[in-house]
């Protein structure tokens, strides 16, 4: 079976977004550009994982590479757009791949379908200073499809601030054992089974 490699390099937009309300909420990567909108589904803690390890990468390039760091965007400059509609989801990912291109100053991002049977969420980080001679012995998953996306560290710190908003919009968290708060209330542990 083959597979597709969505690639955008750059995209117009790469975002996270939801769709749904808070306590039902399905998380997406979407990027569009050339006429084309790719949005790939994902869990909530993938889209919070790869906002840390992004501001990891850009920190580690920053120091090793003497890459300039953007400023945090401007309240004004965030993009607080819905998703492009329809978001039609291409796929479940399973894997989130990063790497960081020396060569052109640009993070790769890469979005990797979950196989079959996939249970874990894997964030690989990597430079691609590194040698990529093991990269073909890593690649089990040939035939799976992706949404690669290339983006320069503005574009990356601005993805990183709308994901962190994104996450932090949904229920709010129990203040006495951390659980998200449905509107009716919750179970809390800490009060014995009660509901609060």
């Amino acid at each position: 079976m083959t597979h597709q490699v969505h690639a955008f390099e750059p995209p117009e937009r790469f975002v996270a977004g939801t769709v749904g309300e808070p306590g039902d909420r399905t998380f997406f990567l979407q990027a569009r550009g050339g006429g084309r909108v790719i949005s790939v589904a994902l869990e909530k803690v993938q889209v919070s994982l790869l906002a840390e390890k992004l501001e990891e990468l850009l920190t580690e390039a920053s120091r090793r590479f003497g890459v300039d760091l953007p400023e945090v965007p401007a309240l004004a400059t965030h993009d607080n757009e819905p998703l492009d509609t329809p978001v039609d989801e291409e796929f479940r990912v399973g894997t989130l791949g990063l790497a960081f291109d020396v060569d052109t100053t640009t993070v790769v991002i890469e979005a990797i379908e979950a196989g079959e049977g996939e249970a874990e969420v894997d964030l690989g980080a990597e430079d691609e200073d590194v040698a990529d001679d093991d990269e073909d012995e890593d690649e089990p998953d040939d035939d799976l499809d992706r949404l690669r996306v290339r983006l320069t560290p503005e574009a990356t710190r601005a993805f990183i601030d709308r994901a962190r908003r994104v996450v932090a919009a949904g229920r709010p968290p129990c203040p006495l054992c951390g659980q998200p708060l449905d509107p009716a209330g919750h179970l809390c542990p800490r009060h014995n089974g009660y509901h609060r």
